[in-house]
């Protein structure tokens, strides 16, 4: 079936059970960023492939929101399937819950799968519905529409990060959430989303693309902690290691059991955004409990990485950067020779240069190889049908990283594929000084990315230029390349602290024509103190060369200049022990002062 024809089948299924709507969102029950095969939903409805988007369905109407990395791509797959785009933070784009509640009759039916909507996606309907008293009903239609070729659920061998990587154990990090949970007047939790259980309980698995968890939760109270995963996966020396430390490990589907199970009053901390509607009333029907919707107790522990996952984090940057100088070798012999090079190509020789590396455990997400107009999709993936063919001229961006057992890295780095236009030159600069105003930013204790998104954004705004995009965000330890608290845009409320990373992305992105980005790993660090308070800086920890074969360095300030030599001058002493004398030849030139 196309898009058209599952949509109809979706609007049977809807009328069948005398329900006026239907949301698909992109999440599975841990609502998740990247899913497992079995929950892309939203893409198998609707064609469209990107990481983020929401459809909605009703009667004579169908939608699609999602934001501004995905504009040109959706747009292309949505074409001819009769689901209109909406381009969220758009002037003139309705909300979600505002557009339904328009095309819903009064007193109609929203059907939404409980199981993979997070309570504050139906908090934001229901009050959008409360006017025309529309009501939503949890049912499952997804699995009504979608019965054959559905991939199954994941269940990939489970294994535990050795404390020498983690920094700390299960026990001790319990102990924090516990006492997390006690300054918030709670007593217990449900951990849903699966990178905070994987750092929580140094778990790992390989249940999703890219990112190495595990399907599981983890109920934490006062006195216990229980693990619910699908326990034929988990080893038995896996199992007992976690019983040392104080956790009883149950089946995944006993959740709703245990929650039901919860004797003493209890009061349970909830993020809204991150627990499913549908166990959010499992705790509502357990008369002992008693919900308070707060911030979700793990994300700001492992947000702040310990002494131990710095140290091995910078370790993997080391590999990381091996891994991008052999990649970018390899590009300029292949295009100097004249071959036939495509952006598949450069997808399968950045991979083949990681998996070269000491404890790669795979690619951090899907590598984002992109020639010329393709680079301005910021999430454009390369296919064998369709992919480009490199030529000696324009701009190569790649978009990649690497998982660890040491860390997880994300690198962005733009390539001159032949002499740049004048015109390439300037924004390529502009690009490049945006980076460098984030680099050497410093800031005051209590900034939070919002504070600090416009440094980033000035030089561009100088030329009426911007991005559709946040500049950075945090990136896990052997966990998830999209990590929060923190985040560095417009909306990122959350206050830098020493030992938090983010990267530092900006770019310009001109349909048809271009696509440049610049991206380094940045760790949060004390820089100063004084009657004016704490202030704070940030170190560059990815180690890899910036092409400089673009830079108009009369664009840059003399500061900017000496940021650019400082920092290449760190890349070559810390790669060079690890490289050929060929490979340190060439790291020389491209690490040549401006």
């Amino acid at each position: 079936m196309n898009a058209s024809e599952k949509i109809a089948a979706l609007r049977a299924a809807m009328k069948a059970c005398g329900a006026d709507g239907y949301l698909v969102p992109s999440s599975d029950p841990h609502m998740s960023e990247y899913l497992p095969a079995h929950y892309r939903a939203r893409a198998w409805f609707s064609g469209f492939t990107g990481s983020a988007g929401t459809l909605a369905v009703t009667a004579d109407a169908a939608a699609l929101w999602t934001d501004g990395r995905y504009f040109i791509q959706a747009e292309r797959q949505l074409a001819g399937s009769g689901i209109e785009l909406m381009r969220m933070r758009e002037p003139g784009t309705p909300e979600l819950e505002n557009w339904l509640a328009e095309h819903l009759p009064a007193g109609g039916t929203m059907a939404l799968d409980g199981a993979v909507c997070a309570v504050a996606t139906v908090e934001k309907l229901e009050k959008a519905f409360a006017a025309k008293q529309i009501a939503v009903c949890d049912k499952d239609l997804t699995g009504a529409v979608w019965t054959q070729d559905r991939p199954p659920l994941p269940a990939t061998p489970a294994w535990l990060l050795d404390v020498q990587y983690a920094g700390k154990t299960a026990r001790e990090k319990l102990a924090d959430v516990r006492a997390a949970l006690g300054k918030a007047g709670a007593q217990a939790t449900l951990v849903s989303r699966l990178d905070s259980v994987a750092w929580l309980l140094n778990l790992r698995a390989a249940d999703i693309d890219y990112n190495p968890f595990a399907l599981a939760y983890c109920l934490v109270t006062e006195d216990a902690a229980q693990l619910f995963i699908d326990t034929g996966r988990l080893p038995g020396a896996a199992r007992a290691a976690l019983e040392g430390e104080g956790v009883c490990v149950r089946g995944y589907q006993d959740v709703e059991a245990a929650i039901a199970a919860i004797g003493a009053d209890t009061a349970v901390l909830y993020e809204p955004a991150g627990l499913s509607y549908r166990l959010q009333r499992a705790f509502l029907s357990n008369p002992h409990v008693t919900l308070k919707a707060g911030d979700e107790p793990v994300a700001p522990l492992k947000g702040v990485k310990n002494p131990v996952e710095v140290k091995n984090l910078k370790n993997a940057h080391v590999k990381d950067g091996v891994a991008m100088v052999r990649f970018a070798m390899r590009l300029e012999k292949a295009m100097a020779a004249g071959e036939d090079v495509t952006e598949c190509d450069v997808d399968a020789w950045m991979r083949e240069a990681r998996a070269a590396q000491p404890d790669n455990l795979g690619e951090s997400f899907s590598t984002i190889a992109a020639y010329g107009a393709n680079a301005a999709m910021m999430h454009y993936a390369p296919a064998p049908d369709t992919c480009a063919h490199l030529a000696p001229h324009g701009f190569l961006l790649v978009d990649c990283g690497g998982q660890y057992r040491d860390g997880t890295t994300d690198v962005t780095r733009t390539y001159a594929l032949g002499t740049p236009t004048e015109e390439e030159r300037r924004l390529y600069t502009l690009v490049l000084k945006s980076h460098i105003n984030i680099a050497r930013a410093v800031f005051k204790q209590g900034m939070a990315g919002m504070h600090l998104d416009i440094l980033a954004r000035g030089p561009m705004w100088r030329e009426t230029l911007d991005y559709r995009c946040g500049t950075g965000h945090g990136v896990g330890f052997v966990g998830g390349v999209h990590e929060g608290p923190q985040n560095l845009s417009a909306r990122g409320t959350a206050p830098f602290e020493p030992g938090m990373t983010i990267t530092d992305e900006p770019g310009i992105y001109e349909e048809g024509r271009l696509g440049i980005r610049i991206e380094n790993e940045l760790l949060c660090k004390e820089y100063g103190e004084s009657e004016y308070g704490k202030f704070y800086c940030f170190e560059p920890i990815t180690y890899c060369p910036i092409d400089t074969k673009p830079v108009d360095a009369a664009m840059l300030s003399a500061e900017e200049r000496a940021w650019l030599n400082e920092f290449h001058a760190n890349v070559r002493k810390t790669l060079a022990p690890h490289l050929t004398d060929e490979e340190n030849a060439w790291l020389a030139d491209a690490c040549a002062p401006v």
